[in-house]
């Protein structure tokens, strides 16, 4: 069996997206800028995404702004902001658990003057609202938080950050990195009070190569490239018009499902768990919280500590490049913490910030789901794991 379960990693495009950009590809391929009729075409498709973004967002149309992918829309919303505040608000604050795309850029702005605060988190990876109330000044420019964390699946209280910003610097700006929730647990930026949203597009079943960033009509963000001044001059570039079209197709056929998938594999989930845990000497890293029943409401949304999609285990004795592998000779794929580093081996930042035991630093292991994921396909992953960690551990303590 063919067990793909790297999913927070990249996802497998689908069949409807691969064909909407091909047919962009062989007739529609005009530049978006251009003043003849295949590049009123080539507009058209940009203007129906971003129609449908807004749909998925509640949000107008205007306020969709395409980019290479989720780093960037993360840089841009912080440099942009950076360089809008360059001569005012000189302050940011983060949390410890951030994907380098935001982490990075903080420390760039650090090395260059500007006072970042990175908040703690608890042993769940659940961000410190005291803290952030505290560390909040009048002249904090913007917050950046992630709503579901790439290596734990924890996901943070938006709603409770938004006030707490809104409460004591209702001028400062609100960063959500969504690149690992988009499409997989509804968000309303506007309902929330976030100014800039991230998102990608492969990690909804889409092409790699795109993204998008809501921009609220606050936010004012100053750009990072420049050039022919596309997209009202806030991004330049000509427009990846062939992958616009194929993550518009994809994230409105995944977000058509959200509801449906939310429940069944927080099921799945909680099944898997509990083969693992027989195995002993096994610990799940981040949130503890049971997953959501059929009755989803949309008031368990402001509720969820966690997504059902990742699962990080850390297992005592055995080191996770050397799971990973043996896990890879079944046809099981999955990544060594956050799969952007993996081929790069360091110590996780977010393993650090949780507290959890020494031995999860080096042996750890996150599997990832799509909604596509089969309760077949878990079932065949336990029962590699319940065979493969007993005989690693055997031949390690030779």
């Amino acid at each position: 069996m063919d067990c793909y379960l790297d999913n927070a990693a990249t996802t497998r495009v689908l069949p409807g997206a691969v064909h909407e950009m091909e047919m962009i590809f062989r007739e529609d391929y005009g530049n978006p800028s251009s003043l003849h009729r295949k590049g009123f075409e080539a507009e058209r498709i940009i203007s129906d995404a971003k129609e449908k973004f807004a749909g998925i967002l509640k949000c107008q149309p205007r306020e969709i702004l395409f980019t290479s992918g989720g780093t960037e829309s993360n840089n841009l919303a912080i440099l942009g902001t950076a360089r809008r505040f360059a001569r005012g608000n000189r302050h940011m604050i983060t949390t410890a658990i951030e994907h380098p795309s935001v982490s990075e850029p903080m420390k760039f702005l650090e090395d260059n003057g500007w006072r970042i605060d990175r908040i703690r988190v608890n042993s769940e990876g659940i961000v410190d609202l005291e803290e952030l109330l505290e560390k909040l000044q009048e002249d904090t420019a913007l917050v950046s938080v992630m709503h579901v964390n790439n290596e734990i699946g924890a996901v943070e209280p938006l709603r409770r950050i938004s006030e707490i910003i809104r409460e004591k610097a209702p001028d400062c700006l609100f960063h959500v990195d969504d690149i690992q929730g988009f499409c997989k647990i509804a968000i309303q930026p506007r309902k929330l009070g976030i100014d800039f949203l991230s998102a990608s597009s492969h990690k909804v079943c889409g092409p790699k190569g795109v993204g998008l960033l809501y921009v609220s009509e606050r936010a004012k963000p100053k750009p990072i490239l420049f050039g022919g001044g596309q997209q009202g001059g806030l991004r330049s570039g000509t427009e990846n018009v062939p992958g616009i079209g194929g993550f518009a197709h994809a994230a409105t056929e995944i977000h058509s499902h959200w509801e449906e998938n939310l429940p069944r594999l927080s099921l799945l989930r909680e099944d898997f768990i509990r083969k693992i845990m027989e195995i002993g000497g096994v610990t799940i890293n981040g949130p503890k919280g049971k997953g959501l029943d059929g009755n989803l409401s949309r008031a368990d949304l402001d509720e969820i500590e966690l997504s059902p999609y990742i699962v990080s285990l850390s297992v005592e004795g055995v080191r996770s490049e050397v799971l990973l592998h043996a896990l890879e000779d079944k046809d099981i794929s999955v990544s060594a913490g956050s799969a952007c580093s993996s081929n790069k081996p360091h110590v996780s930042e977010t393993l650090k910030a949780i507290g959890g035991p020494e031995y999860a630093l080096s042996s750890t292991i996150r599997l990832s789901f799509s909604a596509f994921t089969t309760e077949e396909e878990l079932s065949y992953a336990a029962e590699a794991l319940k065979i493969l960690i007993p005989q690693l551990r055997r031949f390690t303590r030779k």
